[in-house]
């Protein structure tokens, strides 16, 4: 990876859904998961037709607006074979994966696409791109691995200026290492696994590993303030990135990457979190770990989700500090054990004989091991002797809220099956119903009122509905003063004009209760458009027009991913208090690039 790819190499989802053409979830092979299905959403897969693959020739693509004077100057920029006006190239940049965006996508739903796919592959073609866009007034909407599930990279279907979507997929290089001070810098195209691999074979790791690791890139990350499942451990992407590089308007900022900044309001995190509203990120420097030793993921199993969460609460309050730790309730137990697949070797038969028997000595107990015991995954990572201790601390905190180790067993299986849940939401697609995911901080003291509340919304808009519905959650990325609550819920649908309508009746009903329920609107899935109806719930107007005032000042022409996390229509100015910025009366920012600091 010494010099960049070409952009035919660049890694890529398939255009209407997840991940790589060929890779699909089987339930043939999970003896409990069609059951589960009849019962909670009544899908019966036994009787169902096998669904049709979406065909690209049943597609009626918009053609692309782009002049061609303007791509004959991006080809000059970046390089002929590195500008695409392909239809399934500017379908799959068009969409991000976000239930909206996939439904809307397979049914060849398409108001508006990019006009041009560029992928630059340095800084410099990056700046000579703004440029371009710049001095003719188009839009960049600056694209990463394209997985957010909020509809950041998603064009407003009203804009009628020509779109550029910026791939930094070729831009994938670990630059530097400073091992002395635990450092790399890292281009912002890499996507996980690349990134992981440079860092592995020099003994290291970043330690980030978001459910869209595969398909998501680090410059993704920080522009959206991306969580890891190891956070715990390694801290979210705003802990891990140190220092940044991006392309403005007005030139490049620098971030440096050096502890305890006094500057005033900070820029860097400013950045982080800006979905391409700032600027185009182009380099990270990330704090880095050397590879340890021990890994192992233990599972636990609870009589209950009030005991596993006092349980969860108790690793955090200890001196443990564990890479991550993961509690399900009831409800996603028994999904997780219907994704298990039908035993095939000796050794598998003898194990699920085992866990029957597990758990008919658990029911005699007084335990629910249908829909109330809840599986806990805790990861432990270091030295033998470290591991050792650690894992007898938290075996003592799980025996006294009256839990019960299972062993790296399963633990195991869940590691090595991390990244293949996102699949699971286009199977469910194929026979027209809705799986989705939505999360929010909330604080220990409130956790379990949250849960309750959340699942209690939920219930009131199915019944409303009348139709059947399945939601569970999880805890996860535990903190000093609380943690994530992760839900997932199914819903199916049965009429095409109404489909989006009740899926996102539903999808709203459980972001208003995060906002009601003192939660906020995320705790790393962006906002982009998708959240952005909450924002100003969430940061108060007033803080609502602090976000968007930065955002004109910086951007008055409205180039750089407009509509995102914050549009002057959700701001109100404070009384007394006139707008900083009138978009029609102000020209496109030009760029001065003669005093770029050198990489």
């Amino acid at each position: 990876m010494s010099t960049p790819v070409r952009a035919e190499d660049v890694r890529r989802h398939r255009w209407w859904g997840w991940g790589a053409d060929g890779v699909e979830f089987r339930w043939e092979t999970k003896p409990a998961f069609a059951a589960i299905a009849k019962e909670k959403v009544g899908l019966d897969l036994w009787n169902a037709p096998r669904p049709r693959t979406p065909d690209l020739a049943d597609v009626d693509a918009p053609a692309s607006r782009m002049p061609a004077d303007l791509l004959a100057s991006l080809a000059e920029a970046v390089g002929a074979d590195n500008v695409s006006t392909d239809d399934e190239l500017r379908i799959v940049h068009s969409f991000g994966r976000s239930l909206p965006d996939l439904y809307r996508v397979r049914n060849g739903i398409m108001p508006r696409l990019t006009d041009v796919v560029v992928h630059p592959g340095g800084e410099d073609e990056v700046a000579a791109v703004l440029d371009i866009v710049l001095a003719h007034d188009l839009v960049l909407i600056p694209y990463g691995g394209g997985s957010c599930i909020s509809g950041s990279v998603t064009p407003d279907p009203a804009e009628t200026r020509p779109i550029v979507s910026l791939n930094l997929g070729r831009m994938r290089r670990v630059l530097d290492v400073d091992e002395y001070s635990g450092l790399a810098r890292v281009e912002a195209g890499a996507y996980g696994p690349d990134l992981e691999e440079q860092l592995n074979l020099r003994g290291w790791t970043m330690g980030h590993f978001p459910d869209s690791f595969s398909y998501s890139t680090l410059g993704g990350w920080a522009a959206t303030r991306s969580s890891g499942m190891q956070s715990d451990r390694y801290g979210d992407i705003e802990d891990i990135v140190r220092g940044m590089r991006v392309v403005h308007p007005r030139g490049v900022v620098v971030s440096k990457p050096i502890p305890g900044r006094d500057s005033g309001p900070s820029v860097h995190e400013m950045i982080l979190g800006s979905e391409g509203r700032l600027g185009v990120i182009t380099e990270c420097t990330v704090q880095i770990h050397r590879r340890p030793e021990v890994r192992e993921v233990v599972a636990y199993l609870y009589p209950d989700w009030a005991s596993g969460v006092e349980a969860m609460h108790d690793i955090a309050r200890s001196e443990v500090s564990p890479t991550f730790t993961r509690l399900s309730d009831g409800p996603e137990t028994r999904f997780s054990l219907a994704m298990v697949s039908q035993p095939t070797s000796v050794k598998s038969k003898v194990s699920a004989r085992g866990q029957d028997a597990l758990f008919a000595f658990l029911r005699a107990r007084g335990w629910d091991t249908t829909e109330g015991m809840c599986l806990s995954y805790v990861c432990f990572e270091g030295s033998k002797e470290h591991v050792a201790r650690e894992r007898a601390e938290v075996k003592r905190i799980v025996s006294g809220r009256g839990g019960i180790s299972l062993g790296t067993g399963p633990g195991a299986i869940y590691d090595q099956k991390k990244f293949d849940t996102p699949y699971l939401r286009d199977f469910l697609l194929n026979y027209k119903v809705f799986g989705d995911v939505c999360e929010t901080g909330v604080s220990w003291a409130n956790l379990k009122t949250m849960h309750a509340r959340v699942h209690e919304r939920f219930e009131q808009v199915r019944r409303a509905q009348g139709g059947p519905g399945f939601m569970f959650c999880h805890m996860s990325h535990s903190y000093h003063g609380g943690a994530c609550l992760y839900f997932t819920f199914a819903v199916p649908y049965t009429r095409e004009d109404t489909a989006l309508t009740e899926y996102q009746f539903v999808k709203d009903a459980v972001q208003q209760e995060f906002i009601d329920s003192g939660g906020g609107l995320s705790h790393h899935h962006g906002v982009g458009t998708e959240h952005r109806p909450w924002i100003v719930d969430d940061i108060t107007p007033a803080g609502a027009f602090i976000v968007d005032s930065l955002f004109r000042a910086s951007d008055p022409g409205r180039n750089l991913n407009p509509g995102k996390i914050v549009a002057e229509a959700d701001v109100e100015s404070p009384a007394g208090v006139s707008s900083p910025v009138d978009d029609g009366a102000v020209p496109a920012v030009q760029r001065d690039r003669s005093t770029d600091p050198a990489p």
